[in-house]
């Protein structure tokens, strides 16, 4: 054989040597890359599994609580469980209805409610006026109800007042005693009125949301959660 043609084939072998080393380079990256890509999805499973677990953790948790509420001796499905608690809601609910009509008690809305039907005045008799408010408690309310209504002259006839959850409603049947006063100066005291205890109302609920909110009466701190600051040391 010749000696340029054997030094060519000898240079064609090392060649394809050399590619194939190559190739099995990239075959290992490849490797790599698929070992990271199932290590994020192993970690994906896992946390989801975590979180599932912690999900039924607190599912379980509520319906053990239900169950306690329940009081029943008897076992029962999550259905059948969850069906008892809104049966007894809608009788809790019915009860406070029931409840509502005989007691006043204070809704989270502040509100001023004036009662005056003028049809019903006669000559010469006394005006009787229904009045109610309803806002947040506070040491200072009484005394600034008190001072409205003697500035237009009214007398508190009938009274009651319900504090609940720092909380308060007030009911008052209030007297018209001027025998000469007619519709017009009725209507304008009724306007009147309403005007003073909505002030009342406004600055109780200012005063609740002011930063330097205390809770000053035993009332109050009786109804009120433990988190509340009743401004004691």
């Amino acid at each position: 054989m010749d000696d340029s043609v054997w030094s060519w084939t000898q240079n064609g072998i090392a060649n394809q040597f050399s590619d194939s080393d190559h190739g099995g380079g990239g075959g290992g990256s490849s490797v790599g890359d698929g070992e990271r890509v199932d290590g994020k999805v192993e970690s994906a499973s896992k946390n989801h599994s975590e979180a599932e677990k912690r999900r039924r953790d607190r599912i379980n948790s509520h319906l053990s609580t239900l169950r306690k509420l329940v009081c029943s001796p008897e076992k029962m499905d999550k259905a059948r469980l969850l069906g008892m608690v809104i049966e007894q809601v809608k009788q809790l609910n019915s009860e406070t209805k029931e409840l509502s009509k005989v007691l006043t008690i204070p809704t989270h809305l502040d509100e001023v409610i004036i009662d005056l039907d003028l049809n019903t005045m006669e000559p010469n008799s006394d005006v009787f006026i229904r009045a109610s408010v309803c806002c947040e408690d506070r040491a200072e309310l009484f005394s600034e109800i008190k001072h409205a209504l003697k500035s237009l002259r009214l007398t508190v006839v009938q009274a009651d007042m319900t504090s609940l959850g720092g909380r308060i409603v007030c009911n008052f049947i209030l007297c018209v005693t001027n025998n000469n006063t007619n519709k017009e100066e009725i209507t304008t005291l009724k306007e009147s009125l309403k005007l003073l205890l909505g002030r009342i109302v406004a600055s109780s609920s200012s005063w609740t949301m002011s930063s330097h909110y205390r809770i000053k009466s035993k009332r109050q701190r009786f109804f009120c959660s433990p988190n509340y600051d009743t401004g004691r040391s």
